[in-house]
Protein backbone atom coordinates (compact mmCIF):
# COMPACT_ATOMS: atom_id res chain seq x y z
CA UNK A 1 0.00 0.00 0.00
CA UNK A 2 1.50 3.25 -0.77
CA UNK A 3 2.15 5.80 2.02
CA UNK A 4 -0.78 8.13 0.55
CA UNK A 5 -3.07 5.51 0.46
CA UNK A 6 -2.04 4.73 3.76
CA UNK A 7 -2.83 8.07 4.78
CA UNK A 8 -6.47 7.95 3.59
CA UNK A 9 -7.02 4.55 5.45
CA UNK A 10 -5.47 6.02 9.02
CA UNK A 11 -7.86 9.29 8.92
CA UNK A 12 -10.80 6.95 8.36
CA UNK A 13 -10.59 4.23 11.54
CA UNK A 14 -9.02 7.38 13.50
CA UNK A 15 -12.33 8.61 12.66
CA UNK A 16 -14.03 5.82 13.56
CA UNK A 17 -12.46 5.05 16.86
CA UNK A 18 -13.21 8.70 17.84
CA UNK A 19 -16.77 8.26 16.85
CA UNK A 20 -18.21 5.39 18.48
CA UNK A 21 -17.03 6.94 21.97
CA UNK A 22 -18.87 10.49 21.35
CA UNK A 23 -21.88 8.93 19.61
CA UNK A 24 -22.42 7.14 22.70
CA UNK A 25 -21.59 10.72 24.48
CA UNK A 26 -24.14 12.54 22.81
CA UNK A 27 -26.90 10.05 22.96
CA UNK A 28 -26.20 10.82 26.98
CA UNK A 29 -26.61 13.92 26.54
CA UNK A 30 -29.82 14.00 24.79
CA UNK A 31 -30.94 11.56 27.57
CA UNK A 32 -30.14 14.01 30.00
CA UNK A 33 -28.09 11.75 32.05
CA UNK A 34 -24.46 12.63 33.84
CA UNK A 35 -21.36 13.60 31.57
CA UNK A 36 -17.79 15.35 32.82
CA UNK A 37 -19.47 19.04 31.28
CA UNK A 38 -22.24 18.91 34.03
CA UNK A 39 -20.43 22.12 35.06
CA UNK A 40 -21.71 23.57 31.86
CA UNK A 41 -25.64 23.35 33.38
CA UNK A 42 -25.26 27.12 35.30
CA UNK A 43 -24.65 28.85 32.05
CA UNK A 44 -27.05 27.08 30.18
CA UNK A 45 -29.87 27.95 32.85
CA UNK A 46 -28.65 31.35 32.36
CA UNK A 47 -29.22 31.00 28.55
CA UNK A 48 -32.93 29.43 29.31
CA UNK A 49 -33.76 32.37 32.12
CA UNK A 50 -32.66 35.43 29.56
CA UNK A 51 -34.34 33.59 26.74
CA UNK A 52 -37.64 33.16 28.71
CA UNK A 53 -37.30 29.49 27.57
CA UNK A 54 -38.80 26.74 30.01
CA UNK A 55 -36.49 23.78 28.91
CA UNK A 56 -38.62 20.66 30.83
CA UNK A 57 -41.92 21.93 28.99
CA UNK A 58 -42.49 19.00 26.12
CA UNK A 59 -43.00 19.61 22.51
CA UNK A 60 -44.91 17.41 19.41
CA UNK A 61 -43.39 17.84 16.42
CA UNK A 62 -45.15 20.66 15.49
CA UNK A 63 -44.26 22.54 18.25
CA UNK A 64 -40.65 21.45 17.38
CA UNK A 65 -40.98 22.54 13.57
CA UNK A 66 -42.41 26.17 14.63
CA UNK A 67 -39.90 26.95 17.36
CA UNK A 68 -37.20 25.79 14.43
CA UNK A 69 -38.48 27.96 11.81
CA UNK A 70 -39.49 30.92 13.96
CA UNK A 71 -35.54 30.75 15.84
CA UNK A 72 -33.83 30.80 12.53
CA UNK A 73 -36.17 33.59 10.62
CA UNK A 74 -34.50 35.70 13.82
CA UNK A 75 -30.82 34.80 12.79
CA UNK A 76 -32.04 35.75 8.98
CA UNK A 77 -32.56 38.80 9.62
CA UNK A 78 -29.89 39.75 12.20
CA UNK A 79 -27.46 38.52 9.14
CA UNK A 80 -28.90 40.17 6.40
CA UNK A 81 -28.90 43.54 8.58
CA UNK A 82 -24.96 42.85 9.55
CA UNK A 83 -23.73 41.90 6.03
CA UNK A 84 -25.61 44.82 4.72
CA UNK A 85 -24.05 47.03 7.05
CA UNK A 86 -20.56 45.44 8.06
CA UNK A 87 -18.79 48.16 6.60
CA UNK A 88 -19.66 50.57 8.70
CA UNK A 89 -19.24 48.40 11.74
CA UNK A 90 -16.14 47.33 14.24
CA UNK A 91 -13.31 45.31 13.32
CA UNK A 92 -12.44 46.02 10.00
CA UNK A 93 -8.76 46.92 9.91
CA UNK A 94 -8.86 45.70 6.26
CA UNK A 95 -11.42 48.28 5.28
CA UNK A 96 -13.98 46.19 3.38
CA UNK A 97 -17.13 47.36 2.01
CA UNK A 98 -21.09 46.31 2.42
CA UNK A 99 -22.53 43.64 0.36
CA UNK A 100 -24.68 44.26 -2.14
CA UNK A 101 -28.38 43.01 -1.30
CA UNK A 102 -28.45 40.15 -3.60
CA UNK A 103 -25.02 38.76 -2.24
CA UNK A 104 -26.15 39.81 1.07
CA UNK A 105 -29.58 37.75 0.94
CA UNK A 106 -27.87 34.53 -0.71
CA UNK A 107 -24.80 34.65 2.03
CA UNK A 108 -27.35 35.19 5.09
CA UNK A 109 -29.19 32.33 3.93
CA UNK A 110 -26.27 30.22 2.85
CA UNK A 111 -25.02 30.01 5.93
CA UNK A 112 -28.36 30.08 8.20
CA UNK A 113 -29.15 26.48 6.15
CA UNK A 114 -25.62 25.14 6.78
CA UNK A 115 -24.63 25.33 3.32
CA UNK A 116 -22.29 28.21 3.13
CA UNK A 117 -22.19 28.55 -0.61
CA UNK A 118 -20.04 31.54 -0.86
CA UNK A 119 -20.45 34.09 -3.78
CA UNK A 120 -17.72 36.19 -2.29
CA UNK A 121 -14.03 35.54 -1.03
CA UNK A 122 -13.35 36.03 2.55
CA UNK A 123 -10.47 37.95 2.65
CA UNK A 124 -12.11 40.97 0.35
CA UNK A 125 -15.94 40.53 1.06
CA UNK A 126 -16.43 40.21 4.92
CA UNK A 127 -15.19 41.97 7.95
CA UNK A 128 -14.02 40.37 10.77
CA UNK A 129 -17.00 41.78 12.70
CA UNK A 130 -19.12 39.92 10.56
CA UNK A 131 -16.88 36.97 10.18
CA UNK A 132 -17.64 36.06 13.73
CA UNK A 133 -21.21 37.36 14.57
CA UNK A 134 -22.56 36.32 11.03
CA UNK A 135 -20.48 33.63 9.91
CA UNK A 136 -19.03 31.85 12.88
CA UNK A 137 -22.36 32.13 15.04
CA UNK A 138 -24.34 30.63 12.03
CA UNK A 139 -22.18 27.70 11.96
CA UNK A 140 -22.83 26.96 15.23
CA UNK A 141 -26.56 27.22 15.81
CA UNK A 142 -26.83 25.64 12.02
CA UNK A 143 -25.17 22.86 12.90
CA UNK A 144 -27.37 22.81 16.93
CA UNK A 145 -30.30 23.13 14.82
CA UNK A 146 -29.92 20.16 12.54
CA UNK A 147 -28.94 18.27 15.38
CA UNK A 148 -31.84 19.21 17.57
CA UNK A 149 -34.20 18.00 14.74
CA UNK A 150 -32.70 14.88 14.71
CA UNK A 151 -33.52 14.12 18.50
CA UNK A 152 -36.84 14.15 17.72
CA UNK A 153 -36.61 11.33 15.71
CA UNK A 154 -34.59 9.79 18.00
CA UNK A 155 -37.60 10.08 21.12
CA UNK A 156 -40.34 9.18 18.37
CA UNK A 157 -39.10 5.37 18.06
CA UNK A 158 -37.10 5.66 21.82
CA UNK A 159 -41.05 4.77 23.57
CA UNK A 160 -43.85 2.75 22.03
CA UNK A 161 -46.20 5.69 21.78
CA UNK A 162 -46.15 9.19 22.70
CA UNK A 163 -46.40 12.49 21.75
CA UNK A 164 -43.88 14.02 24.09
CA UNK A 165 -40.94 14.71 22.19
CA UNK A 166 -38.88 16.59 24.32
CA UNK A 167 -37.70 20.46 23.80
CA UNK A 168 -36.23 22.13 21.06
CA UNK A 169 -34.41 24.61 22.30
CA UNK A 170 -32.89 22.14 25.38
CA UNK A 171 -31.51 19.83 22.56
CA UNK A 172 -30.26 22.97 20.62
CA UNK A 173 -28.27 24.78 23.67
CA UNK A 174 -26.80 21.05 24.71
CA UNK A 175 -25.93 20.68 21.43
CA UNK A 176 -24.04 23.76 21.32
CA UNK A 177 -22.98 23.61 24.78
CA UNK A 178 -21.85 19.90 25.30
CA UNK A 179 -20.70 19.19 22.19
CA UNK A 180 -19.56 21.62 19.73
CA UNK A 181 -18.14 23.76 21.36
CA UNK A 182 -15.85 21.75 23.47
CA UNK A 183 -14.62 19.44 20.49
CA UNK A 184 -14.24 23.04 18.27
CA UNK A 185 -11.79 24.23 21.34
CA UNK A 186 -9.06 21.27 21.05
CA UNK A 187 -9.49 21.56 17.19
CA UNK A 188 -8.85 25.28 17.20
CA UNK A 189 -5.94 24.54 19.30
CA UNK A 190 -4.45 22.01 17.26
CA UNK A 191 -4.90 24.64 14.20
CA UNK A 192 -3.71 27.90 16.34
CA UNK A 193 0.01 25.94 17.58
CA UNK A 194 0.47 25.18 13.59
CA UNK A 195 0.21 28.19 12.08
CA UNK A 196 -3.50 29.41 11.46
CA UNK A 197 -3.95 32.66 12.28
CA UNK A 198 -5.69 33.81 16.02
CA UNK A 199 -4.97 37.62 16.03
CA UNK A 200 -7.40 40.73 15.16
CA UNK A 201 -4.72 42.53 12.91
CA UNK A 202 -4.87 43.25 9.19
CA UNK A 203 -3.14 42.24 6.13
CA UNK A 204 0.14 41.65 6.51
CA UNK A 205 2.75 43.38 4.73
CA UNK A 206 5.73 40.66 3.01
CA UNK A 207 8.26 40.54 0.13
CA UNK A 208 8.32 36.87 -1.53
CA UNK A 209 11.23 34.89 -2.82
CA UNK A 210 10.79 36.58 -6.04
CA UNK A 211 10.95 40.14 -4.64
CA UNK A 212 7.73 40.56 -4.79
CA UNK A 213 5.32 42.72 -2.29
CA UNK A 214 2.18 41.40 -1.38
CA UNK A 215 -0.27 41.58 0.99
CA UNK A 216 -1.60 38.42 3.36
CA UNK A 217 -5.01 38.62 5.10
CA UNK A 218 -5.25 37.17 8.09
CA UNK A 219 -7.84 37.41 11.18
CA UNK A 220 -9.11 35.32 13.92
CA UNK A 221 -9.32 32.28 11.82
CA UNK A 222 -8.44 29.08 13.93
CA UNK A 223 -12.04 28.74 15.62
CA UNK A 224 -14.02 29.77 12.82
CA UNK A 225 -12.21 27.19 10.46
CA UNK A 226 -12.91 24.24 13.57
CA UNK A 227 -16.46 25.04 13.79
CA UNK A 228 -16.75 24.87 10.24
CA UNK A 229 -15.68 21.11 9.98
CA UNK A 230 -17.32 19.96 12.68
CA UNK A 231 -20.57 21.19 12.01
CA UNK A 232 -20.47 20.29 8.39
CA UNK A 233 -20.31 23.64 7.79
CA UNK A 234 -17.68 23.99 5.02
CA UNK A 235 -17.12 28.26 4.15
CA UNK A 236 -13.85 29.08 3.90
CA UNK A 237 -12.74 32.11 5.74
CA UNK A 238 -10.32 33.03 2.86
CA UNK A 239 -11.14 32.66 -0.55
CA UNK A 240 -9.49 29.04 -1.45
CA UNK A 241 -10.75 27.52 1.73
CA UNK A 242 -8.58 24.89 3.33
CA UNK A 243 -6.58 24.56 -0.16
CA UNK A 244 -4.86 28.12 1.70
CA UNK A 245 -1.65 26.87 3.95
CA UNK A 246 -3.11 29.18 6.49
CA UNK A 247 -6.19 27.25 6.93
CA UNK A 248 -4.59 24.07 6.47
CA UNK A 249 -0.90 24.27 7.20
CA UNK A 250 0.32 20.68 6.87
CA UNK A 251 -0.27 17.48 6.84
CA UNK A 252 -1.64 16.99 10.41
CA UNK A 253 -4.05 20.12 10.13
CA UNK A 254 -5.08 18.46 7.01
CA UNK A 255 -6.10 15.14 8.54
CA UNK A 256 -7.54 17.10 11.73
CA UNK A 257 -10.21 18.67 9.45
CA UNK A 258 -11.03 15.71 7.77
CA UNK A 259 -11.73 13.53 10.56
CA UNK A 260 -13.27 16.65 12.19
CA UNK A 261 -16.11 16.97 9.21
CA UNK A 262 -17.15 13.04 9.59
CA UNK A 263 -16.94 13.16 13.11
CA UNK A 264 -20.29 13.99 13.95
CA UNK A 265 -22.46 12.32 11.27
CA UNK A 266 -21.24 8.63 12.17
CA UNK A 267 -21.54 9.25 15.72
CA UNK A 268 -25.09 10.45 15.39
CA UNK A 269 -25.54 7.20 13.84
CA UNK A 270 -23.79 5.26 16.91
CA UNK A 271 -25.97 7.50 19.21
CA UNK A 272 -29.31 6.74 17.40
CA UNK A 273 -28.93 3.00 17.97
CA UNK A 274 -27.89 3.92 21.56
CA UNK A 275 -30.41 5.92 22.03
CA UNK A 276 -33.44 3.73 21.06
CA UNK A 277 -31.65 0.81 22.42
CA UNK A 278 -31.38 -0.85 18.93
CA UNK A 279 -28.07 -0.91 18.56
CA UNK A 280 -27.59 -3.59 15.82
CA UNK A 281 -30.21 -1.29 13.71
CA UNK A 282 -27.34 1.89 14.20
CA UNK A 283 -24.09 -0.66 12.93
CA UNK A 284 -26.63 -1.44 9.86
CA UNK A 285 -28.05 1.80 8.94
CA UNK A 286 -23.92 2.80 9.64
CA UNK A 287 -23.01 -0.12 7.42
CA UNK A 288 -25.02 0.59 4.04
CA UNK A 289 -23.93 4.87 4.30
CA UNK A 290 -20.16 3.56 4.35
CA UNK A 291 -20.87 0.93 1.48
CA UNK A 292 -22.17 3.73 -0.04
CA UNK A 293 -19.10 6.07 0.82
CA UNK A 294 -16.86 3.39 -0.75
CA UNK A 295 -18.65 3.14 -4.38
CA UNK A 296 -17.79 6.81 -4.32
CA UNK A 297 -14.42 7.10 -2.75
CA UNK A 298 -12.86 4.15 -5.01
CA UNK A 299 -13.60 5.51 -8.61
CA UNK A 300 -12.40 8.65 -7.42
CA UNK A 301 -9.09 7.72 -5.94
CA UNK A 302 -8.51 5.68 -9.01
CA UNK A 303 -9.35 8.47 -11.59
CA UNK A 304 -7.57 10.84 -9.15
CA UNK A 305 -4.35 8.58 -8.79
CA UNK A 306 -4.19 7.52 -12.28
CA UNK A 307 -3.30 10.86 -13.98
CA UNK A 308 -4.98 12.71 -16.63
CA UNK A 309 -4.92 10.93 -20.65
CA UNK A 310 -4.90 14.16 -22.03
CA UNK A 311 -0.89 14.46 -20.71
CA UNK A 312 -0.82 10.69 -21.19
CA UNK A 313 -1.04 10.65 -24.78
CA UNK A 314 1.60 13.68 -24.92
CA UNK A 315 4.42 10.95 -23.45
CA UNK A 316 4.11 13.57 -20.26
CA UNK A 317 4.85 11.38 -16.80
CA UNK A 318 2.69 11.86 -14.15
CA UNK A 319 4.47 9.84 -11.28
CA UNK A 320 2.16 10.81 -8.45
CA UNK A 321 -1.19 11.17 -10.22
CA UNK A 322 -3.31 13.93 -11.92
CA UNK A 323 -2.22 17.28 -9.97
CA UNK A 324 -3.98 19.81 -11.18
CA UNK A 325 -6.08 22.20 -8.72
CA UNK A 326 -4.31 20.16 -5.89
CA UNK A 327 -1.59 20.65 -3.58
CA UNK A 328 1.91 19.38 -4.09
CA UNK A 329 1.71 19.21 0.52
CA UNK A 330 -1.46 16.67 0.18
CA UNK A 331 -1.00 14.98 -3.21
CA UNK A 332 -4.50 13.52 -5.28
CA UNK A 333 -5.11 10.47 -2.64
CA UNK A 334 -5.86 12.82 0.66
CA UNK A 335 -7.59 15.45 -2.30
CA UNK A 336 -10.01 13.09 -3.50
CA UNK A 337 -10.68 11.50 0.07
CA UNK A 338 -11.01 14.88 1.31
CA UNK A 339 -13.86 15.71 -2.66
CA UNK A 340 -15.60 12.56 -1.42
CA UNK A 341 -16.53 13.37 2.39
CA UNK A 342 -16.89 16.87 1.92
CA UNK A 343 -19.28 15.99 -0.62
CA UNK A 344 -20.99 13.16 1.16
CA UNK A 345 -21.80 15.14 4.58
CA UNK A 346 -22.69 18.73 2.99
CA UNK A 347 -19.80 19.98 4.37
CA UNK A 348 -18.03 21.34 1.38
CA UNK A 349 -15.10 22.41 2.36
CA UNK A 350 -11.99 21.85 -0.02
CA UNK A 351 -8.34 21.12 -0.07
CA UNK A 352 -8.43 21.04 -3.76
CA UNK A 353 -9.97 22.74 -6.43
CA UNK A 354 -13.03 20.57 -7.77
CA UNK A 355 -13.20 21.86 -10.90
CA UNK A 356 -9.63 20.94 -11.84
CA UNK A 357 -10.63 17.41 -10.88
CA UNK A 358 -10.97 14.51 -13.43
CA UNK A 359 -14.29 14.05 -14.92
CA UNK A 360 -15.31 11.30 -13.18
CA UNK A 361 -14.25 12.51 -9.46
CA UNK A 362 -16.95 15.49 -10.68
CA UNK A 363 -19.28 12.59 -11.45
CA UNK A 364 -18.45 11.08 -7.81
CA UNK A 365 -19.01 14.32 -6.25
CA UNK A 366 -22.57 14.89 -8.22
CA UNK A 367 -22.91 11.88 -7.09
CA UNK A 368 -22.64 12.16 -3.39
CA UNK A 369 -24.89 15.45 -3.43
CA UNK A 370 -27.26 13.67 -5.39
CA UNK A 371 -27.73 11.09 -2.80
CA UNK A 372 -27.24 13.51 0.19
CA UNK A 373 -27.32 10.46 3.03
CA UNK A 374 -24.41 8.99 3.15
CA UNK A 375 -23.56 9.99 6.47
CA UNK A 376 -25.34 13.32 5.60
CA UNK A 377 -24.47 16.42 7.63
CA UNK A 378 -25.13 16.86 11.70
CA UNK A 379 -28.03 15.15 12.06
CA UNK A 380 -29.89 15.60 8.83
CA UNK A 381 -27.88 13.05 7.23
CA UNK A 382 -30.22 10.69 9.45
CA UNK A 383 -33.34 12.79 8.70
CA UNK A 384 -32.72 12.20 4.64
CA UNK A 385 -31.50 8.55 5.12
CA UNK A 386 -34.57 8.04 7.27
CA UNK A 387 -36.87 9.07 4.12
CA UNK A 388 -35.58 6.68 1.97
CA UNK A 389 -35.75 3.97 4.74
CA UNK A 390 -39.44 4.95 5.07
CA UNK A 391 -39.65 4.26 0.75
CA UNK A 392 -37.87 0.81 1.33
CA UNK A 393 -39.81 -0.43 4.22
CA UNK A 394 -42.76 0.24 2.68
CA UNK A 395 -42.00 -1.58 -1.03
CA UNK A 396 -40.07 -4.28 1.05
CA UNK A 397 -43.60 -4.59 3.31
CA UNK A 398 -45.57 -5.29 -0.57
CA UNK A 399 -43.21 -7.54 -1.64
CA UNK A 400 -44.13 -9.83 1.56
CA UNK A 401 -47.62 -8.65 1.48
CA UNK A 402 -47.49 -7.33 5.09
CA UNK A 403 -48.70 -4.30 6.16
CA UNK A 404 -45.53 -1.93 6.35
CA UNK A 405 -43.98 -1.64 9.74
CA UNK A 406 -40.85 -0.03 11.13
CA UNK A 407 -39.99 -0.23 14.46
CA UNK A 408 -43.43 -1.58 15.65
CA UNK A 409 -45.15 1.14 13.96
CA UNK A 410 -47.38 0.95 10.76
CA UNK A 411 -46.28 2.53 7.59
CA UNK A 412 -49.24 4.02 6.01
CA UNK A 413 -50.23 5.91 2.98
CA UNK A 414 -49.76 9.30 4.72
CA UNK A 415 -46.30 8.49 6.01
CA UNK A 416 -45.07 7.33 2.24
CA UNK A 417 -46.63 10.26 0.13
CA UNK A 418 -44.66 12.80 2.89
CA UNK A 419 -41.47 10.68 2.01
CA UNK A 420 -42.23 10.46 -1.64
CA UNK A 421 -42.94 14.14 -2.00
CA UNK A 422 -39.36 14.87 0.16
CA UNK A 423 -37.54 12.54 -2.43
CA UNK A 424 -38.79 13.97 -5.29
CA UNK A 425 -38.12 17.42 -4.18
CA UNK A 426 -34.41 17.10 -4.21
CA UNK A 427 -34.14 16.25 -7.87
CA UNK A 428 -36.29 18.74 -8.72
CA UNK A 429 -34.64 21.71 -6.72
CA UNK A 430 -31.54 20.74 -8.95
CA UNK A 431 -32.74 19.93 -12.42
CA UNK A 432 -35.40 22.53 -12.76
CA UNK A 433 -32.66 25.51 -11.46
CA UNK A 434 -29.85 24.03 -14.20
CA UNK A 435 -32.73 23.72 -16.58
CA UNK A 436 -33.78 27.76 -15.58
CA UNK A 437 -29.70 28.74 -15.92
CA UNK A 438 -29.40 26.91 -19.32
CA UNK A 439 -32.92 28.44 -20.62
CA UNK A 440 -31.24 31.88 -19.39
CA UNK A 441 -28.06 31.56 -20.86
CA UNK A 442 -29.30 29.97 -24.42
CA UNK A 443 -32.03 32.96 -24.50
CA UNK A 444 -30.87 35.90 -23.05
CA UNK A 445 -26.91 35.93 -22.98
CA UNK A 446 -26.36 39.73 -22.68
CA UNK A 447 -29.09 40.20 -20.45
CA UNK A 448 -28.31 42.68 -17.66
CA UNK A 449 -28.21 40.61 -14.46
CA UNK A 450 -25.53 41.92 -13.17
CA UNK A 451 -22.71 40.30 -14.75
CA UNK A 452 -23.88 38.80 -18.24
CA UNK A 453 -25.04 35.45 -18.55
CA UNK A 454 -22.48 35.10 -21.85
CA UNK A 455 -19.63 35.63 -19.31
CA UNK A 456 -20.88 33.21 -16.26
CA UNK A 457 -18.88 29.97 -17.51
CA UNK A 458 -15.01 29.95 -17.95
CA UNK A 459 -15.68 26.61 -19.88
CA UNK A 460 -17.81 26.00 -22.56
CA UNK A 461 -19.34 22.71 -23.79
CA UNK A 462 -19.67 19.49 -21.17
CA UNK A 463 -17.96 21.06 -18.34
CA UNK A 464 -19.73 24.25 -18.39
CA UNK A 465 -22.59 22.41 -18.34
CA UNK A 466 -21.10 20.40 -14.94
CA UNK A 467 -20.63 24.16 -13.58
CA UNK A 468 -24.07 25.14 -13.32
CA UNK A 469 -25.53 21.66 -12.93
CA UNK A 470 -22.90 21.61 -10.07
CA UNK A 471 -24.10 24.54 -8.23
CA UNK A 472 -28.10 23.71 -8.08
CA UNK A 473 -26.49 20.67 -6.73
CA UNK A 474 -24.48 21.99 -4.21
CA UNK A 475 -27.44 24.60 -3.00
CA UNK A 476 -29.91 21.85 -3.01
CA UNK A 477 -27.89 19.31 -0.85
CA UNK A 478 -26.79 22.13 1.70
CA UNK A 479 -22.93 21.75 0.49
CA UNK A 480 -21.73 25.00 -0.65
CA UNK A 481 -18.62 23.82 -2.98
CA UNK A 482 -18.34 24.77 -6.43
CA UNK A 483 -16.80 24.41 -9.77
CA UNK A 484 -15.42 27.49 -9.58
CA UNK A 485 -14.97 28.26 -13.17
CA UNK A 486 -18.80 29.46 -12.73
CA UNK A 487 -19.48 33.14 -12.39
CA UNK A 488 -21.94 33.47 -9.47
CA UNK A 489 -21.56 36.69 -7.73
CA UNK A 490 -24.62 38.21 -9.51
CA UNK A 491 -28.71 37.99 -9.05
CA UNK A 492 -29.89 35.91 -11.13
CA UNK A 493 -27.00 32.99 -9.23
CA UNK A 494 -27.50 34.92 -5.57
CA UNK A 495 -31.32 35.09 -5.98
CA UNK A 496 -32.24 31.86 -7.43
CA UNK A 497 -29.82 29.96 -5.63
CA UNK A 498 -30.72 31.74 -1.91
CA UNK A 499 -34.44 30.27 -2.88
CA UNK A 500 -33.00 26.56 -3.35
CA UNK A 501 -30.78 26.97 -0.30
CA UNK A 502 -34.06 27.51 1.74
CA UNK A 503 -35.89 25.50 0.28
CA UNK A 504 -33.41 22.02 0.20
CA UNK A 505 -32.72 22.54 3.71
CA UNK A 506 -36.18 22.92 5.50
CA UNK A 507 -38.51 20.90 3.67
CA UNK A 508 -36.17 17.53 3.98
CA UNK A 509 -36.68 18.26 7.79
CA UNK A 510 -39.77 18.84 8.02
CA UNK A 511 -40.98 15.98 6.23
CA UNK A 512 -38.77 13.50 8.17
CA UNK A 513 -39.87 15.15 11.35
CA UNK A 514 -43.39 15.06 10.63
CA UNK A 515 -43.14 11.56 9.73
CA UNK A 516 -41.45 10.72 12.84
CA UNK A 517 -43.91 12.55 14.74
CA UNK A 518 -47.10 10.78 13.27
CA UNK A 519 -45.77 7.51 13.70
CA UNK A 520 -44.58 8.13 17.18
CA UNK A 521 -48.48 8.84 18.22
CA UNK A 522 -49.44 5.31 16.38
CA UNK A 523 -50.58 2.29 18.68
CA UNK A 524 -47.14 -0.15 19.28
CA UNK A 525 -47.11 -3.48 17.24
CA UNK A 526 -45.15 -6.14 18.84
CA UNK A 527 -42.80 -7.98 16.77
CA UNK A 528 -43.92 -11.17 15.14
CA UNK A 529 -42.78 -14.23 13.35
CA UNK A 530 -43.55 -12.20 10.24
CA UNK A 531 -42.52 -8.78 11.18
CA UNK A 532 -39.89 -7.58 8.53
CA UNK A 533 -36.53 -7.08 10.21
CA UNK A 534 -34.94 -3.66 9.13
CA UNK A 535 -32.10 -4.51 11.23
CA UNK A 536 -30.10 -7.19 8.93
CA UNK A 537 -28.11 -7.13 6.12
CA UNK A 538 -30.37 -7.95 3.58
CA UNK A 539 -32.98 -5.18 4.67
CA UNK A 540 -29.34 -2.74 4.50
CA UNK A 541 -29.02 -4.02 0.97
CA UNK A 542 -32.58 -3.12 -0.21
CA UNK A 543 -32.44 0.78 1.00
CA UNK A 544 -28.98 0.63 -0.81
CA UNK A 545 -31.01 -0.20 -3.77
CA UNK A 546 -33.57 2.34 -3.27
CA UNK A 547 -31.37 4.95 -2.42
CA UNK A 548 -28.98 4.00 -6.03
CA UNK A 549 -32.21 3.29 -8.09
CA UNK A 550 -34.00 6.79 -7.27
CA UNK A 551 -30.74 8.53 -7.82
CA UNK A 552 -30.15 7.05 -11.02
CA UNK A 553 -33.53 7.64 -12.37
CA UNK A 554 -33.41 10.91 -11.24
CA UNK A 555 -30.28 12.26 -12.46
CA UNK A 556 -28.59 9.50 -14.86
CA UNK A 557 -29.72 12.45 -17.68
CA UNK A 558 -27.93 14.83 -15.93
CA UNK A 559 -24.74 13.25 -15.38
CA UNK A 560 -24.35 12.32 -19.16
CA UNK A 561 -25.04 15.44 -20.49
CA UNK A 562 -21.91 16.44 -17.77
CA UNK A 563 -19.14 14.46 -16.37
CA UNK A 564 -19.91 11.23 -18.24
CA UNK A 565 -19.78 13.30 -21.70
CA UNK A 566 -16.39 14.97 -20.75
CA UNK A 567 -14.90 11.71 -19.46
CA UNK A 568 -15.71 9.49 -22.67
CA UNK A 569 -14.54 12.87 -24.60
CA UNK A 570 -11.36 12.43 -22.85
CA UNK A 571 -11.00 8.79 -23.10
Amino acid sequence: MSTELLGVLVTYLLTLALAIPLGKYIARVYQGQKTLLDFLAPLERGLYRVSGIDPNREMNWKQHLLALLTINLVWFVLAFVILLTQGSLPLNPDGNPSMSPDLAFNTAISFLVNCNLQHYSGESGLTYFSQLTVITFLQFVSAATGMAAVVVLFNAFKEKSSEKLGNFFRYLVLSCTRILLPICLVIAAILAFNGTPTSFDGKADIVTLQGDSVQVSRGPAAGMIAIKHLGTNGGGWLGVNSAHPLENPNYLTNMTELVAQVLIPIAMVIAFGVYIRRKKLAWTIFGVMTVGMLLLLVPMLLSETGGSPTLAQLNLLQPTGAMEGKEVRFGPAISAYWSTVTTIISTGSVNAMHDSTMPLSGAMQLLGMFINCFYGGCGVGILNYFIFLIIAVFISGLMVGRTPEFLGKKVEAREMKIATIIALLHPLLILAGTALACFTLTNYPEADWAVKPSAWLNNPGFHGFSEMLYEFTSSAANNGSGFEGLGDNNVFWNVSTGFVLLLGRFLPIIGPVAIAGLLARKRYVPESAGTLRTDTATFGFMTLAVILIIAALAFFPALVLGPLAEYFTIY
